[in-house]
């Protein structure tokens, strides 16, 4: 081809060029179209019709708000739903509802129990709803499909009740393991509350006295005791002064007893018991200023310092009476005088025994305070250690109290979630929309298949169409023509037709026409049967 005509520029399909080719190649479209929707149309009347039940289940919040009782159900309502979900598709819950309700019986014999349940699985279908903007679980729909309603509105019935029946079972089987868990974790607390409470009571049987409570009531019992000792050794050394004076008057009686002379006696005798007599009194004003006069001790002294005066009238008396150079008759008479002091001696011996043993007395008491003292002071010297390992005793102690009151208060709570539950007033499913019973299948959707006919016949009525113009070698135009041979059309010749090619021509155009108000009439008949029928 010369670059000359190549340079030409190529001319646009006008639309005069489109009516044209509808024209030419309308039997190529009309017949491809019409039998597309055709198919589709008559595939959609003859695949069996399936019916859809459904029905909307609430999830209903607890009657008691939870202020007042605390859920003890750890699980959230997502998880239980699809765990519920779980067991009620399982293989020997869907076999029992395919047996009671002799479902797909057509299909039994070539198909195996475990081909039969997934077909029920793919049959039903769970829709869950959630509260907007959060992930909250609301409501769900629940759907089976089957071939005939009044089956698929008693099947999803009966899987309504399941997932009621299944929640309720759930959630009161999880509350009352809480609470037994909680009963198990709180008797082992009460074991070791009780070992700890065990351990405690020993330890305060074994070291009563020495413990951190009591360490203020030693100090005080010391006190005390410290005051005794103190009072016990005054009284021992009175006591003891006492002995050392009947100790003196009687060696003093016993040389009298051995004198033979009187006024040697007297004059011996009489400047030790003034003597002693001073003692008694200086011993008497001493205890007299620290106690009264009903003073043991007091009065004791008193009787003595009596018999002392007493003794020492005497024996003025009886040297006033006799001469100061003693005669042989008082020499000889001298163990009269020893006789007569007998009972005077035999008197201070008695007080001198009744001393000693006041002293030995005096000093068993003084150790037995001095004991208790000591034993005292031990339980101070103690008290830090005491106090040390009673706080480790107690740490457990109430570590364990604390965990024992924590769990029985959460098991009084969890007792009341568990009676809450078993009343039915926890967290629960609710029907909001029974099972419908459906009029219309919705598998297929014979309308929608007869639009898709309609788009998929004119799909293939422009594929035939522009086909068959792509595979013809015939020239229509003039541009047809100018595409072939770069040369201007000088004339042209116009078609001439006979009578008989006329009328052939008109029987043909008659012929389109019927056809194609044929096909779309058919069309729009099936399309108005498929929207009510379908």
């Amino acid at each position: 081809m010369p670059a000359e005509f190549e340079d030409q520029p190529k001319k646009s399909i006008s639309w005069h060029y489109y009516m044209a080719l509808v024209r030419r190649r309308s039997w190529f479209f009309l017949i491809p179209f019409f039998f597309g929707w055709l198919v589709l149309w008559g595939v959609s009347w003859v695949l069996p019709a399936k019916y859809r039940s459904e029905t909307l289940i609430l999830v209903e919040k607890p009657t008691v708000p939870q202020q007042f009782v605390m859920p003890n159900i750890a699980s959230s309502i997502q998880d239980r739903l699809q765990s519920i979900s779980e067991q009620i598709l399982s293989r020997t819950r869907l076999l029992h509802i395919i047996e009671t309700d002799d479902l797909y019986s057509k299909n039994r014999r070539r198909l195996t129990p475990d081909e039969l349940v997934e077909r029920m699985r793919k049959d039903i279908e769970v829709e869950v709803f959630r509260a907007q903007g959060t992930d909250q679980l609301t409501s769900f729909n629940v759907r089976y499909s089957s071939n005939s309603p009044a089956l698929a509105q008693l099947v999803t019935s009966q899987l309504t009740d399941l997932f009621i029946s299944q929640n309720l079972e759930v959630r009161q089987e999880q509350s009352k393991n809480t609470t037994k868990f909680l009963e198990n974790q709180l008797e082992d607390a009460r074991h070791a509350l009780s070992e700890q409470e065990e351990k405690v009571r020993q330890f305060k049987q074994r070291h009563l006295g020495e413990l951190p409570g009591q360490t203020q009531s030693n100090l005080q019992i010391l006190s005390g005791l410290q005051a005794q000792r103190q009072s016990a050794e005054e009284s021992l050394s009175s006591a003891k002064q006492q002995n050392t004076y009947l100790e003196s008057l009687l060696s003093q009686y016993r040389a009298l007893q051995r004198s033979t002379s009187t006024a040697a006696t007297a004059s011996i005798g009489l400047p030790a018991i003034e003597q002693q007599l001073d003692k008694l009194k200086s011993q008497l004003a001493d205890l007299s200023s620290h106690y009264t006069d009903r003073h043991p001790d007091v009065r004791k002294l008193n009787e003595e310092i009596a018999k002392t005066e007493r003794m020492k009238q005497q024996l003025i008396a009886e040297l006033n009476t006799g001469s100061q150079q003693p005669s042989v008759a008082t020499l000889t008479s001298a163990p009269d005088y020893a006789d007569a002091n007998t009972p005077a001696i035999m008197q201070v011996e008695s007080q001198f025994k009744a001393n000693q043993l006041e002293i030995a007395s005096r000093q068993r008491a003084l150790e037995a305070i001095d004991m208790e003292i000591r034993d005292y002071q031990s339980r101070l010297n103690q008290a830090p250690v005491r106090e040390q390992e009673y706080t480790d005793i107690t740490r457990g102690y109430e570590q364990s109290k604390a965990n024992y009151d924590e769990l029985l208060k959460k098991k009084n709570d969890s007792e009341l979630a568990t009676n809450l539950e078993l009343r039915q007033q926890g967290e629960h499913f609710r029907i909001l929309d029974p099972p419908s019973l459906p009029q219309k299948p919705y598998f297929p959707d014979r309308l929608k298949m007869c639009g898709i006919g309609l788009a998929l016949g004119l799909v293939l009525g422009a594929a035939f169409a522009v086909g068959s113009e792509y595979v013809d070698d015939r020239l229509y135009s003039d541009e047809e023509l100018k595409k072939l041979v770069p040369v201007d059309v000088i004339a042209e010749i116009p078609v001439i037709s006979t009578v008989e090619e006329d009328r052939e021509n008109l029987h043909q155009l008659i012929m389109l026409w019927a056809t194609t108000a044929f096909i779309l009439l058919s069309i729009a008949l099936g399309s108005a049967y498929s929207f009510f029928r379908g």
